[in-house]
């Protein structure tokens, strides 16, 4: 279970404060639940841990050991929402099955021919993802790979195919129900970077191994503990205290972690937190950065750079492996005074160390702490992550489910490709 610890706000933030923003976060949280209310045809995910199809979970799960069995790859296409969430939980729990690999989500040749390298003279399968099949990255990154399918296996290509896409309706599914692929969907009422807890994140999810229905049971069990309405709910007080720091003039919002297995968290949370909230002029900047190795990078420009930004960090206890530091009988790098400790002690004292110098040094730190974690504690932490983000949107006075500022390179792109 996850913990929020907000004891290096002080100074910044006093609990008085907090308190004041109870009526608006009371407002901000109904809205989700309110028909009327901006953004309201795409907050499905709000009950998605409870209300899911099950058919198709199961479905999922079914497809996915068919997947284990006859491929030694599979190129997950699809680019945003559309990857992240599922590329974050492959990071955290590398896949224990086929390799997985994720294409569509730029337009370098370098990148799609390096994956092109690693499927030759493999058995391998496509899981394309897109609401409509029309976005250009991942509709590109597919009519190749596709290409490449059906030269190495002729017709049976078709059923190495997965398409998760809308139910009815789009380029993507009409492909799909004329060459028979398996096809899942993207619910109507979910949008992309709210997805993960749908097909779009558990097939891949699935298929490397992670039991889903323990990602589904933590994201319930978030639902239903994250539901408190008061002060006492931890992401009321995260919410709470962001937008606070914000109307402070702390404008960057930095998600930091002690595990490079969790860089594409912080990914997944860029996406998450600036489609949502950067609109009308409005939202949090949303970076990340890797301790300790961005320590001696970014560490310089957190501890003395213009006091414009403050840290959440994502922080575990139990990592699930460890090492201990041996003895050395000439100690020609002065480290025997760690010897028999544990690398997880060092890493503690570091995280410890880091958090005072740089609340010294004007940046405050809100703190994720977990335990450990395994596959439900990510489905909490997905879930939270949701719901906060959706909250903070309503607080700021946006719609946090639209994102009409991403039309704008596309249109200019399209103009110049001479798209008919």
């Amino acid at each position: 279970m996850l913990k929020l610890d907000l004891s290096k706000l002080k100074g910044f933030i006093s609990q008085a404060q907090l308190q004041v923003m109870a009526g608006e976060l009371a407002d901000a949280h109904q809205k989700l639940y309110d028909p009327t209310a901006p953004g309201a045809d795409f907050t499905g995910w709000t009950h998605l841990p409870e209300a899911y199809d099950k058919k198709e979970f199961a479905r999922i799960q079914q497809t996915a050991k068919e997947i284990q069995q006859h491929s030694d790859v599979l190129v997950v296409v699809g680019i945003g929402g559309s990857y992240l969430g599922a590329r974050a939980a492959l990071e955290v729990f590398p896949s224990r099955g086929p390799e997985i690999y994720f294409v569509g989500c730029s337009l370098s040749p370098n990148e799609l021919n390096k994956v092109m390298a690693k499927v030759e003279g493999k058995r391998w399968s496509i899981n394309v993802i897109s609401k409509s099949g029309g976005t250009t990255e991942p509709a590109i990154a597919f009519r190749l790979f596709r290409d490449l399918l059906v030269k190495q296996y002729g017709p049976e290509a078709d059923r190495r195919i997965y398409a998760t896409t809308d139910k009815a309706k789009g380029a993507l599914k009409t492909l799909a129900d004329a060459n028979g692929w398996e096809t899942f969907v993207v619910p109507d009422d979910v949008g992309g970077r709210y997805s993960v807890l749908t097909a779009v994140g558990l097939l891949p999810i699935a298929v490397g191994g992670s039991d889903i229905t323990q990602l589904m049971e933590g994201a319930h069990q978030a639902m239903v503990r994250f539901d408190q309405r008061s002060m006492d709910n931890p992401v009321w007080q995260y919410v709470a205290a962001r937008n606070l720091l914000y109307r402070q003039g702390k404008k960057i919002e930095l998600f930091c972690s002690y595990e490079p297995s969790y860089t594409f968290l912080g990914e997944w949370l860029k996406q998450l937190f600036g489609e949502s909230e950067g609109k009308d002029g409005l939202g949090l900047f949303p970076a990340s950065a890797q301790f300790t190795t961005d320590l001696h990078s970014l560490g310089q420009y957190i501890q003395e750079g213009e006091r414009n930004l403050f840290e959440t960090v994502l922080y575990v206890d139990d990592t699930g492996f460890d090492l201990d530091i041996p003895y050395s009988n000439d100690n020609g790098d002065n480290l025997n005074y760690l010897a028999g400790k544990p690398l997880s002690f060092v890493r503690e004292m570091a995280f410890q160390g880091t958090l005072s110098a740089h609340f010294d040094g004007g940046a405050p730190s809100l703190v994720l702490r977990m335990p450990q974690m395994d596959v439900s504690t990510l489905g909490e932490l997905f879930y939270f992550f949701e719901l906060s983000c959706g909250i903070s949107g309503h607080v700021l006075k946006v719609n946090p489910f639209n994102q009409p500022g991403v039309e704008a390179y596309k249109k200019n792109m399209f103009a110049l490709l001479g798209r008919p």
